[in-house]
């Protein structure tokens, strides 16, 4: 159920084979990726789940719809309760993910603490959406 995150959000999207070929590492994107990515996780966190597929990606709102996305995150984030501690571990820069256009792409992953589960890894991917600004494309729970 977990993983479904992942389908419903990024259709086919494998984190292990990130490519970063062609993309210079760039501070100023990776600041900007994960501040989005830490504010859409806010929105996540309050139960707010229409606002967070609101301020997602278009390829995330063209993958799945409003109430998919609501039913689908709830069900999977609802059973862990609140997040008790969230510490960023790592990111990696991308312009190239399995089932997804190419783009800038910046992956941020949490070690994660809930509630109901102790130890969790959440993963974000942002992107630079067609307006300009990051937003984001893929949720993942492990």
């Amino acid at each position: 159920m977990r993983k479904a995150l992942l389908a419903l959000a990024l259709i086919g999207l494998a984190y292990g084979v990130i490519t970063t070929a062609g993309y210079a590492a760039d501070d100023a994107a990776v600041t900007k990726a994960t501040s989005t990515a830490e504010s859409w996780l806010k929105l996540v966190d309050s139960g707010d789940y229409a606002g967070s597929w609101q301020t997602a990606s278009t390829l995330f709102q063209q993958n799945v719809s409003a109430d998919a996305w609501t039913q689908k995150v709830a069900a999977v984030r609802e059973p862990l309760g609140p997040v008790l501690s969230r510490k960023l571990v790592g990111t990696q820069i991308a312009t190239s993910l399995p089932g997804a256009p190419d783009g800038q792409y910046v992956v941020t992953r949490y070690d994660s603490s809930f509630k109901n589960k102790e130890s969790a890894q959440e993963v974000v991917t942002s992107m630079l959406d067609n307006n300009g600004e990051w937003r984001v494309a893929g949720y993942f729970i492990e």
